[in-house]
């Protein structure tokens, strides 16, 4: 098999995968092994690759012809579709091996950092190496890593695993090259326990980012186990109206109880987009767009949309309004177009390049009439204005794409009807997860 000779498990995680005719199929995600009762070096059954869907896939070892530093081929052939579910008998080096407490032959403790797959001459793959970090005196002092054979680690039954507490440091090594939405992916694919573990490791900022992007349920179990001091505080991290999306959620004792925790400054934009129902331009909207008033100057703006914590569809357009340019902001005057920016000098003055004629979404407007508004005027981003020509917030399409979706699309992907299988030109075995 082309590759090198050894990979670590570690290194894998985040791979592009690519099919027989070149083309980008997906991400490795983790690594499936099955323990053995015995110490023998486990077998690795085969990698799970996330789709461009978010749907988690099994691919065999069998399929994979070659794995390089940046990415990884597949054999031809088809790849079953289904969503992988993990077996009782195996275990994700990735999600479940890093970080595990083992035992070492002279009876010293240790916490896996890697582990090291080999292939052999019949073309599978076994996790011949474990690198392993001891630590030493009472103070527990982290020592240098040391690679392993397997043999050489006790501990790492499948049942124990399942109980023992893990260390998180190098989970999150992995997540940390990895975008908000991925790691949420992830983190849904883990136990509760170790969902758990690792949600009490990331500081607030980036547990807010993923929180975002978890399906509902997660959303709400894992805020249950934050705590309500803990929670509070991700909460005033998320985006206010995913903050409020999340709140709407959970029963009124509860929410009120958080919204009290949060910081006033914090709480007072969310506490104003859940006057609103979830499915109107008001439940939708973000009150933190790009506010200026008529006297910014062309390159102000574009230092404004530079800002990297914007999304795209904010970053669209910006709102010129009278003071104050905080949400609801003085009188709404009009937009300006990312395009029409870049398109003119930047010591102009934003206010001659508004786009007056724009219609405005107000905040009782409808989902059926915000979807019909972007598919009419071909936008990303919208303004939110009341009665009062005061601008409220924007709604963006991935807001609107969000609503429409079905509620549960974060955690299933694809749906299954549409998953379409074809035989395997391996056989009917090319696709076994049996342990040797």
């Amino acid at each position: 098999m082309p590759g090198p000779n050894r990979v670590f498990a570690a290194q894998l995680a985040g791979l592009t995968v690519f099919g027989p005719d070149g083309e980008s199929i997906g991400k490795v995600r983790d690594v499936v092994v099955g323990l053995r009762v015995d110490r023998s070096p486990p077998r690795v059954l085969g990698l799970v690759v996330e789709l461009i869907t978010r749907r988690r896939i099994f691919v065999p070892m069998l399929r994979v012809t070659s794995i390089e530093s940046s990415a990884v081929a597949l054999a031809t052939g088809s790849v079953n579709l289904r969503h992988f579910h993990q077996r009782p008998n195996e275990a994700l080096i990735i999600g479940e091996l890093l970080d595990a407490h083992v035992t070492l032959a002279d009876g010293g403790s240790a916490v896996v950092v890697d582990a090291g797959l080999e292939p052999t001459r019949t073309r599978d793959w076994l996790v011949n190496k474990l690198a392993v970090r001891q630590r030493s005196g009472r103070l527990g002092r982290r020592g240098p890593v040391q690679v392993l054979a397997w043999e050489k680690v006790g501990g790492l039954a499948r049942a124990r695993i399942a109980e023992q507490p893990q260390g998180t440091q190098q989970l999150l090594a992995v997540f940390d090259e990895m975008r908000a939405v991925d790691v949420a992916s992830a983190l849904h694919e883990l136990t509760p326990k170790r969902r758990y573990e690792v949600a009490d490791a990331m500081d607030d900022e980036r547990l807010a980012d993923v929180i975002e992007e978890l399906p509902e349920e997660d959303q709400k179990s894992l805020l249950r186990h934050l705590g309500e001091e803990r929670a509070a505080d991700v909460l005033e991290a998320m985006n206010p109206d995913d903050a409020a999306d999340l709140l709407a959620e959970l029963d009124e004792g509860d929410k009120d109880r958080l919204l009290e925790l949060m910081e006033p400054e914090e709480s007072a934009p969310v506490r104003r987009l859940l006057e609103y129902s979830y499915d109107t331009a008001g439940g939708l909207m973000t009150p933190e767009p790009i506010v200026l008033s008529p006297d910014a100057t062309i390159a102000e703006a574009l230092a404004r949309v530079r800002n990297g914590d914007l999304t795209p569809a904010l970053a669209s357009m910006v709102f010129v309004c009278r003071p104050p340019s905080a949400t609801p902001t003085g009188r709404y005057l009009g937009c300006v177009h990312f395009q029409r920016l870049l398109r003119e000098p930047p010591s102009d003055l934003v206010a001659g390049l508004l786009d007056k004629d724009l219609s405005q979404l107000s905040p009782t407007a409808t989902l059926s009439e915000v979807t019909r508004y972007f598919a009419a005027y071909n936008l990303v981003c919208a303004p939110v204005v009341d009665e009062g020509e005061h601008l409220l917030g924007a709604v963006t399409v991935d807001d609107v794409l969000d609503h429409l979706l079905p509620e549960d699309w974060r955690a299933s992907g694809l749906p299954d009807t549409e998953v379409t299988e074809e035989p395997s030109p391996d056989g009917p075995n090319a696709e076994d997860r049996s342990h040797a």
